[in-house]
């Protein structure tokens, strides 16, 4: 199994090492954990895109300590994307701004963009530091899987790659990945919904439109099946959920406080709240996938503001054929 090393200065110091090396190092944000290497070294940025079985034209985000270390990766800053980063940076936003030509086109999914964030855990900015570069990281799961909100999560999913360093920062306190916004366009577009709103953002810039990605965007996580079981899943609303568990074998069935699920079927609560419900999302769809049961059903949340819809579209994403 992968080896987790608990967050401490010397640990920090041997993943720096490593990714100057070349090597692949898992690490906690405050979103997901990310399955990082070298912006710059292309042999490492390979590396990435073999672990997770991830097509190579699917961008990475270059995780970036300060502004100055952005603009190594990214060109074409301008006043709408500072205020961004006044408002939101370390936090959980992405941007997508030109490539600075000396990035390689690997780390950016061939593209003539890139993603780039500054993450605000401690252990993600202490790694960033101590390295002295950007990291493109996506979320350490297999292509397509549940996202880790765990390091036992990331050693789990690489079981059979011992040589893999697993950087071990608790829980993820925000549990879904970073809002992204596309600034390549003459007006802003959120590429992927997150913990920073739609509300949040509009109040920065104006009204903003929301195009959710495809195959072919330019956005880190555009695959339309994202994020999801190896089970079968299937989304209903609280008033389907009845008769959908009354056929079939029984379930794994994520749903909200209040919601019976009968007998044989296995119950997985939700939190009520937006933030705790995004908390947990990830963590409790690994539990379901684990329980032992044919399909998994997961009640349709009917709040559709703020984080809300970063979670459906998570959940959509998750069960889509």
């Amino acid at each position: 199994m992968a080896a987790v090393l608990p967050y401490t200065d010397d640990n920090i110091d041997l993943a720096a090492a490593a990714l100057l090396r070349g090597t692949v190092v898992a690490f906690a944000t405050e979103t997901v954990y990310g399955l990082g290497a070298d912006t710059f070294n292309e042999s490492a940025i390979a590396k990435i895109y073999e672990l997770k079985q991830r097509p190579s034209t699917n961008p990475l985000i270059a995780h970036v300590i300060d502004l100055p270390t952005a603009k190594r990766v990214s060109t074409g800053w301008s006043r709408r994307s500072m205020k961004l980063v006044s408002a939101c940076w370390p936090g959980p936003l992405t941007l997508i701004l030109p490539r600075n030509p000396a990035v390689p086109r690997t780390a950016a999914g061939g593209r003539e963009t890139i993603a780039v964030r500054s993450p605000g855990h401690p252990l993600a900015r202490s790694l960033l530091y101590a390295f002295g570069g950007p990291i493109s990281a996506p979320s350490a799961n297999r292509s397509g899987g549940v996202s880790p909100t765990t390091a036992q999560h990331v050693a789990s999913d690489y079981r059979e790659h011992t040589d893999l360093m697993v950087l071990d920062g608790g829980p993820c306190m925000l549990g879904i990945e970073s809002t992204v916004v596309d600034l390549t366009e003459s007006k802003p577009v959120v590429r992927r919904l997150g913990v920073v709103t739609i509300e949040q953002l509009s109040a920065l810039l104006g009204p903003i439109e929301v195009d959710m990605p495809s195959e072919q965007t330019a956005s880190p996580g555009s695959a339309v099946r994202h994020y999801a079981p190896s089970v079968p899943s299937i989304l209903v609303s609280r008033e389907q959920l009845a008769s959908v568990l009354a056929t079939g074998s029984p379930a794994a069935v994520v749903c909200l406080a209040g919601t019976q699920v009968g007998e044989g079927h296995i119950r997985l609560e939700m939190p009520s709240d937006a933030d705790g419900y995004a908390a947990h999302l990830y963590e409790t769809l690994r539990r379901a996938d684990a329980a032992g049961c044919e399909r998994i059903v997961i009640e349709l949340p009917s709040q559709r503001t703020g984080v809300w819809s970063a979670i459906i579209d998570r959940l959509r994403r998750a069960t889509s054929a």
